[in-house]
């Protein structure tokens, strides 16, 4: 008996030696990690590196980064200040907040920073894509993207581009349960991408068919740099391939037709710009290109687009003072109600005739009519027989939409309180200060958009969604270039924000002046800040056309 109790306390000694010794080869590799990265400071450099923790061997800080979420964030700024290290994704990391930190970064491109994207990312989008050039080569890209995003050209985009909002929301509006907007956004803005930007014409199988090819691409993006069999590598691959064909055809048929002046989309624009400036676009270049540009306008706008309906959702205040603009504007009910369009019988241009796949250029028959009020209302077609959304606003311009102050305060105040894109990542080329600590050449720095919103002083109570802050009598986005930053800054900056403007608020405009809305769950859901902001299970919402539309 004695002799079995020795036993048994001799395993539980050998098993607790074990799990002791265990613990303090965890402890010595944590240390002799953090020692690693101590010593590969810049000795050149006086300042010390950030304060942080480069986490566990390998792995570093990642999973608790991934579980975390934006609360991983946020409790090490406020541990380690608004400049701080770690390491992610196998790579040393400095996380960066506030406006005259992020400035020296997004300033600071091709001299003491690139841009940085996941291997994998570079490989599906391609070596000729505007995201994966430097240099010289990246200002001639943005030279040339700089006449698709002027505002001569978003001007001829709009009304196809309201069209495809009012087409949307009639779906909305017809389905007989709850809307997931998340899902509905990222159908929108694609839509407005392949329509709009790319002038495609194709059936509605056709395009339900692309935007799943399409989300498999975007599903894949950020995945391991692994080309193997049913990794997300290949997946990625595939779906972009799938794409290229597509469009290599409709790519060819406008190049043919470049002898008209005429623009109607995105493609003529850049087709004409990149001749102007001497450069002639291989067609892998052009097909690169066209993913890149649905790759732009698609996930962040569906983004914002979601957010604007949630933040209308929780604040019926903000939505009544819109309302009002929209009256004020003759946006509204009784200013237009005799030319809402309400299907052959009036006589009006359906708004949902781009759902019949029909894209004619304007003409003598299509012309639109401009009022004195600055809005357009569609000239008749009498052989029209599309059906019809039930919005009352007439065809929008951007003199009209630059008139909506109070629409266009909500839609920045929207960015700033949910920036769809939470920050950027740069490859540090030269070691440089920051706030008193080195960036040392080699390493990752991670600046932060939704931090530096949350915590500009310049904000009024940042923690609450309040579009006036952006209003002439308070302007607070006016005081330090670099405290408001939703689209980036510096020469990497969104080169489409103009058109992901006009995106919100020709949204805001059509789903204000038309619709009511409601939650169809019992609570707001939490949002997901990584990659893209967006809400955990989707938001899902009621949609009906105003009872005096009806």
């Amino acid at each position: 008996m004695f002799l079995l109790e020795l036993s048994h306390l001799s395993a539980l000694l050998t098993a607790l030696m074990s799990v002791l010794s265990a613990l303090i080869l965890l402890a010595v590799s944590r240390q002799l990690w953090t020692f690693r990265w101590t010593i590969m400071r810049d000795k050149e450099c006086k300042f010390p590196l950030p304060n942080g923790s480069m986490g566990w061997p390998l792995v570093g800080e990642t999973f608790h980064w991934l579980f975390q979420g934006s609360n991983f964030h946020i409790s090490r700024r406020e541990k380690h200040g608004n400049v701080f290290k770690t390491h992610l994704l196998g790579k040393p990391v400095i996380r960066v907040t506030g406006a005259e930190n992020i400035r020296k970064i997004l300033l600071g491109e091709h001299n003491l920073v690139c841009t940085q994207w996941p291997q994998s990312t570079r490989i599906i989008l391609g070596p000729n894509t505007l995201v994966n050039s430097i240099g010289e080569l990246h200002k001639k890209k943005r030279k040339i993207l700089a006449k698709v995003f002027s505002r001569g050209a978003l001007e001829t985009y709009l009304p196809r581009l309201q069209d495809i909002v009012k087409s949307e929301i009639a779906k909305w509006c017809s389905e007989p349960g709850p809307v997931d907007v998340y899902v509905a956004a990222k159908s929108l803005t694609f839509r407005i991408a392949v329509r709009v930007l790319l002038g495609l014409k194709m059936e509605e199988k056709r395009i339900v068919y692309l935007s799943k090819i399409f989300e498999q691409l975007m599903n894949n993006l950020f995945s391991l740099p692994v080309d193997a069999p049913m990794s997300g590598l290949r997946k990625g691959i595939k779906a972009r391939e799938i794409l290229h064909t597509c469009m290599q055809k409709i790519i060819e048929e406008k190049m043919q037709k470049q002898q008209s002046e005429e623009y109607y989309d995105a493609f003529d624009y850049m087709l004409s710009s990149a001749k102007e400036n001497g450069h002639e676009l291989s067609m892998q270049e052009l097909k690169e290109t066209a993913v890149e540009l649905i790759f732009a306008a698609h996930s962040t706008t569906a983004s914002a687009s979601t957010s604007l309906i949630l933040q209308l959702l929780r604040h019926p205040a903000v939505v009544e003072k819109a309302q009002i603009e929209l009256e004020s504007e003759g946006l509204g009910y009784d200013a237009h109600s005799a030319h809402s369009c309400s299907g052959k019988e009036n006589g009006l241009k359906c708004p949902l005739a781009v759902e019949q796949g029909e894209h004619r250029p304007l003409d003598a028959e299509t012309t639109p009519l401009m009022n004195g009020n600055g809005t357009v209302h569609c000239a008749p077609d009498e052989n029209e027989e599309a059906r019809c959304s039930r919005s009352h606003i007439p065809c929008l311009t951007m003199e009209k939409l630059s008139q909506l102050r109070y629409i266009d305060c909500v839609v920045k105040e929207v960015l700033r309180f949910l920036p769809p894109v939470s920050g950027g990542y740069r490859t540090v080329l030269q070691t440089f200060e920051l706030d008193g600590y080195q960036i040392p050449k080699g390493w990752s720095v991670m600046y932060s958009i939704r931090d530096t919103h949350e915590t500009a002083a310049v904000f009024q109570s940042p923690e609450i969604f309040d579009p006036d802050r952006f209003g002439s009598e308070r302007e607070e986005s006016k005081t330090g270039r670099f405290n408001y930053v939703p689209f980036g800054g510096g020469i990497r900056s969104c080169v489409g924000k103009e058109l992901a403007q006009m995106i919100l608020k020709t949204l805001a405009v059509e789903v204000i002046g038309t619709c009511k809305w409601t939650l169809a769950t019992d609570t707001f859901p939490k949002m997901q800040t990584v990659p893209i902001v967006h809400p955990v299970n989707g938001l899902h919402v009621h949609f009906n056309y105003d009872s005096l539309l009806r």
